[in-house]
Parts: C-alpha cells; sequence; structure tokens
C-alpha cells in the first residue's frame, strides 16, 4: 500500500530544473510530430478496480514507446553544428530506436550504445531507423562509460535516456495529453526506470490536475528509485535482473531525483510474475500488445499494490509495446 511522501525539504527548496512551461514548449515542437496516442478504457477492468480507469496507450507513439517524445524534443533544441557533428545515445532498446527514428527525421546521424542481450526486436528496430549500432557485454563495461568514450572520440553530443532536462519536459507530454483529454484525475499510475517518464508526468499532473496522487511503479527486482525516495538518499543497482528491461537503469538521476522527490507522491513495487500476469492480461483481455515495462503501471493497480477507493478516477500510463514475442510467448509456457 501507499505510504506517505518523506521529507526533504532541503532537495525541494532547490530550483526545478524543469517546469510546466517547458513540458508546453515541447508540446509545441512535437504537434504534428508525434503521435497524439489513444486513451482507452474498459468496463471488465473499471468493475474488477472499482474506479474508472483511463489508459494512456504510448504504445501506439512512434516507435512504440514515450520515448519519441524526449529523444525528439531533446535533438530538434541541439544547434546546427551539433547536429552536423551528430549524436550518440545509450539504451536496452526504447530510446535507442526513439533516438534512431528522431535522427532520420532531423537529418541528425545517431549512434547508439545497447547491450549485446537486447531484445532482439529493439536491436533489429534500431538500426532499421538508420542508427549504428555498438553492441557491449554488461559484465565487461557500462553503457554510459562506453558511450562517453564513443562521444569523446567522434565530437558527438550525447542525448541520454533520461536524465536530461528536454527529455523529462518531452516525456511530460504523454501525461499532458491525458489531463487535457480526460480531465483531473484522483490517482495517476507511471512504471519508473531512470525517473523521466515519471518526473516529467508528476510535473504536468501539478499543474493540471493539482490534488491527483502519482505514484511511481518499480519491479521489485529494480526498486532503487523506491529505495531512494523512502530514505531521500540516491540508491543503486547495477544491472538489474528483471523481465522489464525498460527500467533496468541503476539508478534516478541528477535531474530526475530531485524532480521525483519534489512531485512524487509515492513509490512502489511489483513481483516479477505479477508483471507477466498484467502483460497477459493486457494482451489476452484489453486486445492491446504491450511489453513488460508498459505492464508495470498496470500491474501495480491490478495487483492491489496501491489503495484504490470506490469511484476513483486513475490514469495508467502504458509506456511501450516493443515486446520481443518469440521471447514473451516462451515466457507463458
Amino acid at each position: 500500500m501507499t505510504t506517505a511522501r518523506p521529507s526533504n525539504n532541503a532537495t525541494r527548496a532547490d530550483p526545478p530544473p524543469v517546469v510546466y512551461a517547458n513540458v508546453e514548449a515541447a508540446a509545441a515542437r512535437l504537434e504534428g510530430v508525434a503521435n497524439r496516442t489513444p486513451v482507452l478504457t474498459s468496463r471488465m477492468v473499471d468493475e474488477r478496480v472499482g474506479g474508472k480507469i483511463f489508459f494512456k496507450c504510448e504504445n501506439f507513439q512512434r516507435m512504440g514507446a514515450f520515448k519519441f517524445r524526449g529523444a525528439y524534443n531533446a535533438m530538434s533544441r541541439l544547434s546546427e553544428e551539433q547536429k552536423r557533428a551528430g549524436v550518440l545515445a545509450y539504451s536496452s532498446g526504447n530510446h535507442a530506436q526513439a533516438v534512431a527514428l528522431a535522427g532520420r527525421l532531423l537529418d541528425v546521424r545517431t549512434t547508439i550504445v545497447m547491450p549485446g542481450d537486447a531484445p532482439s526486436v529493439k536491436l533489429d528496430a534500431t538500426r532499421g531507423y538508420g542508427a549504428e549500432v555498438v553492441e557491449y557485454d554488461r559484465a565487461e563495461t557500462t553503457r554510459e562509460e562506453l558511450g562517453g568514450k564513443l562521444a569523446g572520440e567522434r565530437g558527438l553530443s550525447v542525448i541520454p535516456p533520461y536524465d536530461h532536462p528536454d527529455v523529462i519536459a518531452g516525456q511530460g507530454t504523454a501525461a499532458k495529453e491525458l489531463f487535457e483529454d480526460v480531465g483531473v484525475l484522483d490517482l495517476l499510475l507511471v512504471c519508473c526506470g531512470g525517473g523521466g517518464l515519471l518526473s516529467g508526468c508528476a510535473i504536468s499532473a501539478r499543474t493540471l490536475s493539482s490534488e491527483c496522487r502519482v505514484v511511481g511503479v518499480e519491479p521489485e527486482k529494480a526498486d532503487d528509485a523506491t529505495r531512494s525516495f523512502r530514505t531521500g538518499t540516491l540508491q543503486k543497482i547495477e544491472n538489474p535482473d528483471t523481465i522489464a528491461d525498460g527500467v533496468r537503469t541503476p539508478s534516478l538521476g541528477e535531474y530526475t531525483f530531485p524532480l521525483v522527490l519534489r512531485h512524487v507522491d509515492d513509490m512502489v513495487t511489483v513481483s516479477e510474475e505479477a508483471i507477466l500476469r498484467s502483460m497477459f492480461f493486457m494482451w489476452e483481455r484489453m486486445k492491446i500488445v504491450v511489453e513488460p515495462t508498459g505492464a508495470l503501471a498496470a500491474a501495480a493497480l491490478f495487483e492491489g499494490a496501491v489503495a484504490v477507493e470506490p469511484s476513483v478516477r486513475i490514469g495508467v500510463i502504458v509506456s511501450g509495446g516493443n515486446v520481443d514475442l518469440k521471447r514473451a510467448t516462451g515466457l507463458f509456457a
């Protein structure tokens, strides 16, 4: 169940790196470029939960995930000199595809550092968008170390997957659209890896639905953000062993950590089994394809990780749908 937000007045007193005006500016840049993704409802889910649930389906975003919003917003703000030199990103898959696609749209050369064990569908799609993919072994190096080395050698601008003000602002446009489409909410559930989507959506919530409780959701096996939130001290987990590959980040970032402390009301975790059950339910009963990370926020709702009062209005960010079908179907055997 959810608990009260920890006290961290010193952190919240610092100037925020991203405010709602940045989200509004990002929305203007994304107008006509990003998809305004649908909001789905389900009477069956409403009856099961006891409220009115709104699923913001970023699995229908360009390249299949919310990551396109932040990548395009950040890359569109580069100088012409930076665009000519090219961009480097590191990612397990969705940010990789987002940067690669944004690069194709903006005519920017992209180099992406990806783990060799990333889902093949994400590796193939990243190459398909025209990026150079540099694979690495998680056991031998970190993506940040290899990415920094390559960027320095080649003179590339680094677009990180979450810890960048323009990336955070871009991700916040997902919740902006949700509130514009459905009105005020009592609760907003958002998956959390490095905190870019969570902090961006929380910023939007504070302006557009000020009484809405914002709760981040992590896998139990990758609970660094939850422990950071509880203690007020940044916690890390290197290469967390979770099926939700989109949240295998070591920690919250320099920008996202204070934003989460400032704007998020609580953090909860769900088991690997809960993630799989929720993903399968959404495939089979809701008829939408989501990846494990995309089912995280829904899992918190379906499994009772958050307390739900009768007749509440709840938003659920479905973060992506880039699932490796060959790998995923084997999980249900």
